[in-house]
């Protein structure tokens, strides 16, 4: 591997705002984060362009920040999101997102803003900084990796050229993979492949520029399609992604995975979508039937407002009633968490009414909460309480926010459970309640039969 060039370290200040950053991130929006297999990132200040898959807008390039301690990496991400204001336009600038115009959101026009971030990029890439790029041009709602952009293989050639050649240029795959992505306290991980010199393309680059582009994106994407979850059947996602979400915990168990885990999660629910394709191929009646199933099932879940697990864990009278004592006698304790934490979620929501893309959410929640609304709101309580009470107990107070915030979560979803507990015990009782019940257990007999010696 080429020699590490000497880079600038960033500042003091960009170094405290990122580690306030990580503890909302680590541990306050997330339960628990993962980055794997960091030790196949090259030393700081080699010529590195990490590729990505994008299915969480702000979140994914957020989550490749993390895994650095020290250095500062370009982003170059969809333009659009520089739009919605000008502090948060500010900050993605401070963090080093640039932006990228697309045809197909911004036109033809706006294409030729394109050329002042790359050649920022290129220079900073030449110089030994680390660039991020999302191929995709778009965040995906989905688990499936979408078309790649041959922009990055083009921005990593022309560094290369900058300096005649002479700069080893390297692209480093990598993945977001997240438990889900709407709600805070689930899990996420970013997941690094192998680096992949250029430098082996720089002769074919000069006569057929197109050709070596291609071939690197080639192995650069058939990478990152090995990292992620890539569900290919979207005609059939909706069905595959409930299976694997109730069903797949099955799955995972019985082949020696940790179904808590998100990075032993991942691996099953490829190894259990990898199986269902096998049996489509050689039955595919059987598994559309598994798949039409799925979807009444889920239909069926969702107008009852229960939760698939229920039905293996069928709650008794007795623990019904003991969680609604629990939550009765907790509730006080709720009420207090209450101020200011709740505004972190209803002030985002407020302002997500007004868009259409569902996948802003997350960015939007962690960001106006990590940006604003705690800044905002914590010194707030921390003044009220320092006035009309103490300087100690505002202190203590403000330290003891952030739990107060994971307590009025845990609290909210405990209460939710209950409550799907009630409506369980009393659909099930139902004819309606039988019917999705003993589908539901046909539908897994079937499961366990299509993939018995082919996962």
């Amino acid at each position: 591997m080429a020699t590490a060039k000497k880079t600038d370290k960033p500042g003091i200040l960009y170094r405290l705002f990122k580690t306030y950053v990580r503890f909302v991130h680590d541990r306050i929006y997330y339960s628990r984060t993962y980055r794997l297999q960091t030790e196949h990132i090259p030393a700081d200040g080699t010529p590195l362009l990490i590729v990505s898959n994008h299915q969480n807008c702000l979140n994914d390039p957020l989550g490749i920040l993390l895994a650095f301690r020290d250095r500062k990496p370009y982003f170059i991400t969809r333009a659009d999101v520089f739009d919605y204001h000008p502090l948060i336009r500010k900050f993605l600038y401070a963090i080093g997102l640039l932006p990228a115009f697309r045809i197909d959101y911004e036109g033809e026009a706006a294409l030729k803003k394109n050329e002042a971030t790359f050649r920022v990029s290129e220079r900073a890439l030449a110089k030994g900084h680390t660039v991020v790029m999302f191929p995709e041009s778009g965040h995906q709602d989905k688990h499936w990796l979408g078309t790649f952009s041959l922009g990055y293989a083009k921005l990593a050639f022309e560094a290369a050229e900058l300096d005649g050649f002479r700069t080893e240029i390297f692209i480093l795959p990598a993945c977001n993979h997240y438990s889900d992505y709407f709600h805070i306290q689930e899990q996420m991980l970013v997941k690094f492949g192998t680096p992949i010199s250029i430098r082996p393309y720089y002769e074919l680059y000069r006569t057929r520029p197109r050709t070596a582009q291609r071939e690197v994106n080639a192995l650069v994407r058939r990478q990152i399609e090995d990292l992620m979850l890539d569900v290919r059947d979207l005609e059939h996602y909706p069905a595959i992604d409930f299976l694997r979400n109730t069903w797949g915990r099955k799955y995972a168990l019985r082949h020696g995975y940790d179904a808590d885990k998100l990075p032993d999660r991942l691996l099953s629910d490829r190894a259990l979508v990898a199986a269902l394709q096998r049996a489509q191929a050689t039955d595919a009646e059987a598994v559309r039937k598994v798949y039409d199933d799925a979807r009444t099932l889920q239909d069926g879940i969702r107008k009852m407002k229960i939760s698939d697990g229920l039905f293996d864990r069928p709650p008794s009278r007795v623990a019904v009633l003991a969680r609604t004592g629990l939550c009765l006698l907790l509730l006080p304790a709720w009420l207090c968490s209450l101020w200011p934490n709740a505004l972190n979620f209803v002030i985002p929501a407020l302002i997500l009414r007004r868009m259409t893309d569902k996948m802003f959410y997350g960015t939007f929640l962690l960001t106006v909460s990590t940006l604003f609304t705690i800044p905002l709101l914590y010194a707030l309580t921390f003044a009220l309480t320092w006035i009309y009470v103490s300087l100690w107990a505002a202190a203590v107070y403000l330290a003891a926010l952030p739990f107060l915030a994971l307590f009025a979560w845990y609290y909210r979803t405990f209460l939710v459970r209950t409550l799907q507990a009630w409506r369980f015990r009393t659909h099930m009782k139902t004819e309606t309640g039988q019917t999705l019940q003993t589908l539901r257990a046909d539908m897994h007999q079937r499961l366990n039969r299509l993939l018995e010696n082919k996962s």
